[in-house]
């Protein structure tokens, strides 16, 4: 047996303004540089699974692009061959693209980091990081701040319940003025 087998890592990895918002007012993502000095290809090669709330999973868990862009197919075929859970209080079951999680959330995350496995991305919403990020969950902190100031939208961090302390292991800065902030998260 491999003693060297790790629990699979939770990592939020976002893209937020300067002054906190992952969503304009209207729900506008439009602000968010798509950088490919960042590369998300390289971090999407690092999961093999992503965790959705019921909203962001009927915005982006099925994602396609009308523009096939090579690039562009290249992410979403990558992003749409990771293994998808979706937190819902409604939806139950499983389609053919997700497993639906409606209770026993901490079990259930649990069991899937103790699976053997490349690490998970916790895409979002708001609500289900909050609960995360409450429940001690996540285990990494990727976000990578957009050089802009939206003044309102959808904040990241709402409702959280004790205060987290962080310890700072990356950063990078890319042309386009985006700044990547990695952090573990001290005592998980």
């Amino acid at each position: 047996m491999d003693t060297n087998v790790r629990p699979r890592k939770i990592i939020l990895d976002l893209a937020v303004t300067l002054d906190g918002f992952i969503e304009g007012k209207d729900g506008e993502v439009d602000w968010c540089i798509m950088d490919p000095e960042i590369d998300f290809i390289n971090f999407l090669n690092q999961i093999d699974t992503i965790l959705y709330g019921r909203k962001s999973y009927e915005l982006w868990g099925q994602f396609t692009p009308e523009i096939e862009d090579p690039d562009d197919k290249e992410f979403w075929d990558l992003v749409h061959s990771k293994k998808k859970y979706v937190f819902s209080r409604t939806q139950k079951g499983i389609d053919n693209k997700a497993i639906f999680i409606n209770d026993n959330l901490i079990n259930e995350i649990n069991k899937l980091k103790n699976i053997p496995g490349k690490d998970i991305w916790l895409y979002g919403g708001t609500s289900l990081i909050t609960t995360f990020i409450n429940l001690g969950l996540v285990d990494e902190l990727r976000l990578s701040v957009h050089p802009v100031i939206l003044g309102e939208g959808k904040p990241l961090f709402i409702d959280i319940k004790k205060r987290l302390n962080l310890k700072l292991v990356n950063t990078r800065t890319f042309c386009s003025g985006v700044v990547q902030l990695i952090y573990h998260l001290i005592g998980n």
